[in-house]
């Protein structure tokens, strides 16, 4: 036999080979198992013996693209006691899957594969079997693609973790679409942290100036007392000093003065009352003090100097309420005016007080 007939034969006999091939696989292309990856369980507690979602995320690299291909999840049977999802129904079950993200896609699960909709099916022992099978449609629109992010959510509904004497469990992925796993999953015995912390009360109170003075008295027009000691004439009234508080309080704060008039010796400069007159009546005796307000704090009425108000008062020698606050807060500032004028006949000499100014927290 010559060579050319040996090619010949040698040819004839590749080419039976070949379509021997494709008959037996059905002239389609053949899908191998491969391991997935990007594999994790998010569990809403790994406590032992207590209620947890379980989010199963994977990237398959094969897909589930034929109606017969099921994919298996199958929590394991160990432990003193294992996963129980003995009242688990379907209904607390999803499925999606994506190309980036993995949640893209929502398919809709029943009792059985049809169009477009996944069967699945609980079963083993105390139902920690899941068997999901591809929609009858075979390469439809419902179906997984190779190298998709599958999301499997089992809800904490009916899903109790095991004992924590067999930890770390490992949840197997199987099925007919090829790919296969494990995702490893920790329990304990408790997996909760109890933090502690103690606030103290608190309450702070400052005064920006503690003297001040109105500089000499005259008829001709009222005087405020400043922190120079210097005074100011009126008719425009001028802040003397301020009163700064905060408190974690949850019902606030008040504050309170007490002191006595303007003294000389035996001689005094009368309080006074004023409603609606920023300076008061220049030429007649009197002594007065007023407070405005940053924040929301309420100045009793008596003293509120919140424009167009001006108003003053003075108690002598009985301690008084002029703010007070219903909730805790923040820094807030309290500005003091001191209004003094005389007559006459006011008697010369130099006139003082000491006011004593109370801050009191309602814890």
């Amino acid at each position: 036999m010559n060579r050319k007939i040996i090619s010949k034969i040698r040819f004839v006999t590749s080419l039976y080979l070949v379509v021997g091939l494709l008959a037996l696989t059905g002239g389609v292309q053949v899908a191998y198992a491969a391991a997935i990856t990007a594999a994790s369980d998010t569990m809403s507690t790994q406590k032992e013996l207590i209620a947890s979602s379980h989010t199963i995320k994977f990237t398959t690299p094969t897909g589930a693209e034929q109606s017969t291909d099921t994919i298996i999840i199958t929590f394991p049977s160990t432990g003193t006691t294992p996963f129980n999802f003995t009242s688990k129904t379907i209904a607390s079950i999803t499925l999606t899957h994506g190309a980036t993200t993995g949640l893209e896609t929502t398919e809709v699960l029943a009792a059985a594969p049809g169009v477009s909709d996944w069967g699945a099916v609980l079963s083993g022992t105390q139902n920690r079997i899941l068997t999901l099978t591809a929609p009858t449609d075979g390469v439809g629109v419902a179906t997984l693609a190779a190298t998709h992010k599958i999301v499997i959510t089992y809800t904490s509904v009916n899903s109790i973790n095991p004992s924590v004497n067999a930890s770390p469990y490992a949840i197997a992925i199987s099925g007919t679409f090829g790919d296969t796993g494990n995702i490893s999953v920790p329990i304990l015995t408790d997996d909760q942290v109890a933090v502690t912390a103690t606030v103290d009360n608190s309450l702070t109170f400052s005064i920006s100036d503690n003297t001040i003075g109105f500089g000499t008295l005259v008829t001709a027009n009222a005087r405020f007392a400043n922190g120079a000691a210097t005074g100011a004439n009126g008719p425009t009234s001028v802040s003397a000093h301020t009163l700064s508080i905060a408190t974690n309080a949850a019902t606030g704060y008040n504050i309170t003065y007490n002191g006595a008039t303007l003294t000389s010796g035996s001689n005094t400069i009368p309080v006074a009352t004023i409603t609606s007159d920023e300076d008061g009546v220049p030429g007649s005796a009197q002594f007065a003090i007023g407070f405005t307000r940053s924040g929301d704090a309420t100045i009793a009425t008596a003293y509120n100097q919140v424009t167009p108000t001006f108003n003053y008062s003075f108690v002598a020698g009985v301690a008084t309420q002029i703010v007070s606050e219903t909730v805790s807060t923040a820094t807030e500032t309290i500005s003091a005016f001191y209004l003094a004028n005389i007559s006459g006949t006011t008697p010369a000499g130099s006139y003082t007080t000491t006011l004593t100014y109370v801050a009191t927290a309602n814890f």
